[in-house]
């Protein structure tokens, strides 16, 4: 199948797995083309290394892989969960792209193709934003934003627009075109112990993201986890498991609804919300594409 999507990822990896998960995805779906990937928040050169490290399991060595920006546009500090690289040996081995900024990515690769590049927003929006400052074209010559972020049943921020509302704040009133997937959609889906077991049958990889996803039901004490990240991309993929409707959206750049989203409904804005999701099938199909990555990389 030829690839009819040219995509951007842009991720706080090595965190929660969804993102692990969410890039495995990528690499099992026949559509997508992966340009590149830029890291954001934190320790942005270590979720770099764990992006190749993923990348060559894989079987995807020459990946191009940009740290981006550490500190969100608010000034405060990241949140870390503590574990972040544990489980990988010799990170050290692996390399990424240093001659070049996450914006310089963003922007050049973008404009050398307008209209042609989906960028998939899985963290917080602080690389985006800075893309849209640097440079004006850039809202106009991505073909499309996707985003894992925010909540639009009720006041409450979500981590990723919270982590960084004021870069959240500025991306949605740039006008950019962008599928946006909140809390309210992305909780109603669950990884389980089946899938897990389909996940780590899948050679290589699949043994790394098992150790991943299990390493986040120690630390939330679940067993089980939302797929959040996979659904940003699936919905890219395929819309008739996801459906939207045309929207405005806006967050709270501070004070104490900082990060709070709200959507309103405008049939004319080039933004979308995700409404519903088709149950079981979407989570059926997002951990398919992630054993298929696994299967096409070593065992």
């Amino acid at each position: 199948m030829a690839a009819t999507h040219q995509v951007i990822l842009d991720t706080d990896i090595g965190s929660d797995v969804d993102d692990a998960l969410a890039l495995a995805m990528i690499f099992g779906a026949p559509e997508i083309e992966l340009l590149g990937v830029t890291t954001v928040y934190g320790d942005v050169r270590l979720r770099a290394l764990v992006t190749r490290r993923l990348a060559r399991l894989a079987g995807h060595d020459g990946l191009a892989v940009v740290p981006g920006a550490e500190r969100p546009l608010t000034g405060e500090d990241a949140w870390w969960a503590g574990f972040e690289g544990r489980l990988y040996d010799d990170l050290g081995a692996e390399a990424y792209l240093e001659d070049v900024s996450a914006v310089e990515f963003l922007t050049r690769t973008v404009a050398d193709r307008p209209g042609e590049v989906d960028v998939v927003a899985i963290g917080p929006l602080t690389n985006i934003a800075e893309a849209i400052r640097s440079d004006e074209t850039f809202v106009r010559n991505v073909r499309r934003l996707h985003v894992m972020g925010g909540r639009f049943d009720r006041p409450e921020p979500e981590h990723n627009f919270r982590s960084d509302a004021v870069a959240a704040a500025e991306v949605f009133a740039s006008g950019i075109p962008v599928t946006v997937v909140g809390l309210e959609i992305t909780t109603q889906a669950r990884i389980g112990p089946d899938h897990l077991g389909e996940i780590a049958a899948a050679g290589a990889l699949g043994r790394q993201l098992e150790a991943e996803v299990r390493q986040w039901w120690n630390f939330t004490g679940e067993e089980s986890n939302v797929p959040h990240d996979p659904l940003a991309v699936l919905a890219m993929l395929r819309p008739d498991l996801l459906g939207s409707s045309p929207v405005t959206i806006s967050v709270e750049p501070e004070g104490e609804r900082a990060g709070v989203s709200t959507s309103t409904d405008d049939p004319r804005s080039p933004a979308r919300v995700i409404t519903s999701v088709a149950l079981p099938g979407a989570v059926d199909h997002l951990v398919k594409l992630i054993a298929t990555a696994g299967h096409c990389g070593p065992s």
